[in-house]
């Protein structure tokens, strides 16, 4: 594809230019349109397990294809919970209960949760871990914008005009629903479609995201693997410390 892959455009180095939030959106919407086919347009549903900004393509007109599908797995449109011998996917995009199997079966939720992660790094045009953020609570940017949306704090971004806010605030609380903990408590992707196509004003806020059963256990040896996403030693040590089972992100 004539323009590579999406975190080239919302990963970009200082100096570089950024998509424009209206072909942020457009691009959004276009994986949603495309994700949501994979799952209920064909005679079998397609769980992709690894939807990431480098496998979103873009063409010429900047029009999103879904890319790789070494980890996709076919299943009967009928089918709601789906056999998966082992983790698979990028760690930091991938689903709680690949890890979590008390949290609920695998599923095309797996898919809605990847989706929202990619949709959070879309809105804030970055990793959602970025440890060298300049306050503490932003180096995990799904817990820090949560707060600011919730508590209608108008979200702080560069070279964003006041009528992209709305936009951007859209996708960020459609991420929120997508990135629950419960998979049931996550929209199909149709729904996600409708939330992005409506006005912002239908839509509720959802909980604050948890990353971690409350009551779930955590080895060394799986938080460690868990936190490989985590590009830094220095974030490593600073998530652990601040919210290891998805609570508060203060330092």
């Amino acid at each position: 594809m004539s323009n590579g892959s999406l975190d080239k455009h919302i990963f970009t180095k200082e100096g570089d230019k950024f998509l424009d939030y209206k072909k942020i959106y457009e691009i959004a919407f276009g994986v949603a349109k495309g994700i949501e086919y994979l799952h209920r347009g064909c005679d079998m549903q397609i769980l992709h397990f690894d939807i990431k900004p480098h496998n979103i393509l873009l063409d010429k007109n900047f029009t999103p294809k879904v890319s790789d599908f070494g980890l996709a797995k076919l299943y009967p449109i009928d089918h709601s919970i789906v056999s998966v011998t082992a983790a698979r996917g990028t760690l930091g995009y991938m689903a709680p209960e690949l890890f979590y199997k008390n949290i609920g079966g695998v599923s095309y939720k797996a898919d809605v949760y990847s989706f929202g992660m990619l949709l959070m790094e879309m809105a804030g045009r970055r990793k959602n871990i970025n440890a060298n953020a300049e306050h503490s609570s932003q180096i995990y940017f799904p817990l820090w914008v949560y707060d600011q949306v919730n508590e209608k704090e108008s979200v702080e971004m560069e070279e964003v005009v006041e009528e992209e806010r709305e936009v951007i605030k859209k996708i960020i609380i459609v991420a929120l629903w997508c990135i629950q903990l419960n998979p049931d408590h996550r929209p199909p992707m149709n729904k996600v479609l409708d939330m992005l196509e409506g006005d912002i004003g239908n839509i509720q806020m959802p909980p604050k995201p948890l990353f971690y059963p409350p009551d779930e256990s955590i080895d060394d040896d799986r938080n460690e693997m868990e936190l490989e996403t985590f590009s830094t030693s220095s974030a490593t040590s600073i998530i652990t410390a601040s919210f290891p089972f998805g609570g508060s992100n203060d330092v």
